[in-house]
C-alpha cells in the first residue's frame, strides 16, 4: 500500500553528506526525511580502513562509521526511508518525488546528496581485489602504501594528480595509459614529466589484477600492449584506477542545472542550485575533493542553507497573510 510522506526537509542520499544534513536539519526542528537510495550509507559502506576522518585515533571501518552517523541522525529526529526515487517534480513547492514502489515524498526543501561513483575498468580481478590493493582514491588510501610500489591507471587530470600525490608516500610510481599522449592539462603534464619518481607506460592497458598466491592482496598487474597485444607483468603493491567518476544526477537532468561533467551546479560558496529551495551537497556537486569529511561539511552547509530558505519563506508568507 502506497503512502505520502511530507517534511520540511527532504534529503535524497544517505552518505556522509546526506546524514550530516539530516543531523543539522533535525536539530533545527525540521524533522527531515532521508530517502536512502540504492546504496544506503554511500561509498563508505564499501570502504574498509578509514584513517583520515577526524575524531578517531585508530583506524576505523567505513560501514561502522556510516552506522554511527545514521544512528546519530535518527537519535536527533531524522527519519530514514528505504526507497529508491524514480521520478521528481521540482516545478513547484512542495517538491514531489516518487519512489519505485509508488510512495510519494513531499518536501518544502530538497537536499540532493546522491553522490558519485568511481569508474572502474570492469575486470573481474579488479572487483575481487578492491580494498586489497586496488583502489580508486589515492588521497584516501595512498597512506597505506608508504615505501611500496604503486601504479595509477588513467590519462586525465585525476590520474596525473593521483600519481603526483602518491609520490608523497612511494618512491616508485608508474602511470599506465592506453594511448600515446595524456588528456591532462599541460601544467599537470609538465609536473609529471619533471618528477623523477614517476615512470609512464604508454600504449598499455591492464589486462588483469594479480593477487598473491597463498595470501590475499594485489601483487602485480598483467599488462597488454594496445598496439601489439603483447603481455607483460609489473610487480606492484597498489593499483589506483583513476579514469573518472559518474555523478548520480541522471534523475535531475532537465530539472536543475548541471555542468559539462554532469555534476550539479551550485552558487559559489553555497549549496544553492538553480532551483530555489533545492540544495546539493557532497560528491554530486564536488568533483575536486571527493572526501568523506568535505561531503559531511557540505551536508552541514546544505541544511543551514535550507533552514535559512525556509525562515525567509515563512517570513514572507506571514507578511502576505498580515496584509
Amino acid at each position: 500500500m502506497t503512502a505520502t510522506h511530507s517534511t520540511r526537509m527532504l534529503i535524497l542520499g544517505s552518505g556522509p553528506a546526506g546524514l550530516s544534513a539530516a543531523i543539522y536539519g533535525a536539530r533545527a526542528g525540521l524533522a527531515p526525511i532521508v530517502v536512502q537510495g540504492i546504496q544506503p550509507g554511500g561509498q563508505l559502506t564499501t570502504t574498509t580502513d578509514v584513517e583520515n576522518y577526524p575524531g578517531f585515533r585508530e583506524v576505523i571501518q567505513g560501514p561502522w562509521l556510516m552506522e554511527e552517523m545514521q544512528a546519530q541522525a535518527e537519535h536527533v529526529g531524522a527519519q530514514m526511508m528505504w526507497d529508491t526515487i524514480v521520478e521528481v517534480d521540482l516545478s513547484q513547492r512542495p517538491f514531489r518525488l516518487v519512489g519505485d514502489g509508488g510512495h510519494v515524498y513531499l518536501g518544502d526543501t530538497l537536499v540532493i546528496a546522491t553522490g558519485a561513483q568511481a569508474k572502474w575498468l570492469g575486470l573481474d580481478s579488479e572487483q575481487k581485489l578492491r580494498g586489497q590493493g586496488v583502489s580508486a582514491c589515492a588521497t584516501c588510501d595512498g597512506f597505506f602504501f608508504r615505501g611500496k610500489k604503486v601504479a595509477v591507471i588513467g590519462g586525465g587530470n585525476t590520474a596525473v594528480e593521483e600519481a603526483l600525490y602518491l609520490t608523497n608516500h612511494s618512491h616508485d610510481v608508474t602511470l599506465i595509459h592506453r594511448r600515446d599522449s595524456l588528456r591532462a592539462e599541460k601544467i599537470l603534464q609538465e609536473r609529471l614529466f619533471k618528477h623523477h619518481g614517476i615512470k609512464v607506460l604508454w600504449n598499455t592497458e591492464v589486462a588483469e589484477f594479480v593477487g598473491g598466491e597463498g595470501h590475499q592482496g594485489l601483487c602485480a598487474l598483467e599488462l597488454r600492449d594496445t598496439r601489439t597485444g603483447e603481455l607483460s607483468r609489473l610487480d606492484v603493491d597498489g593499483g589506483f584506477v583513476a579514469i573518472g567518476h559518474h555523478p548520480a544526477t541522471e534523475l535531475f537532468k532537465g530539472h536543475v542545472d548541471l555542468d559539462e561533467d554532469h555534476y550539479i551546479k551550485v552558487e559559489p560558496g553555497t549549496t544553492r542550485t538553480s532551483v530555489p529551495g533545492v540544495f546539493a551537497c557532497g560528491d554530486v556537486m564536488d568533483k575536486i575533493y571527493r572526501q568523506a569529511i568535505t561531503a559531511a561539511g557540505t551536508g552541514c552547509m546544505a541544511a543551514l542553507d535550507a533552514e535559512r530558505f525556509l525562515a525567509e519563506a515563512d517570513f514572507e508568507a506571514e507578511a502576505i497573510a498580515a496584509e
